[in-house]
């Protein structure tokens, strides 16, 4: 796979900048349909939170035995599946996102 590029995740005003460690990368979840199929609308306590969402920040990768870095098999801009158990939610400027380890990512959606 390519390598990963490090990018923070910065909040709108500036303040906050997320920057995981490690294996560790951050991810934006996608958001669900509010509508079925058939047209039902959808309240929010009824949707189940989707366990798949785009890579916003990588760490620069799992510090190995002999003091070298391990390369990451994602990078910025993946669409991925993940656990549904390993997630950290993080809040930064009323925008959630989930910190997680590169092991807890199941899939690649290409």
């Amino acid at each position: 796979m390519a390598t990963a590029t490090k990018k923070p995740v910065s909040s709108k005003k500036g303040k906050v900048k997320l920057e995981p460690m490690g294996d560790k990368v951050v991810v934006e979840r996608v958001e669900l349909a509010d509508k079925t199929a058939g047209g039902i609308f959808l309240p929010d306590s009824s949707k189940e939170k989707p366990n798949r969402g785009t890579i916003v920040a990588v760490g620069p990768g799992k510090l190995l035995d002999d003091g070298g870095r391990g390369e990451l098999q994602v990078k910025v801009g993946d669409e991925v599946l993940f656990t549904s158990y390993a997630p950290e939610t993080i809040e930064i400027d009323d925008q959630e996102y989930l910190l997680m380890s590169e092991s807890d990512i199941l899939a690649v959606v290409e």
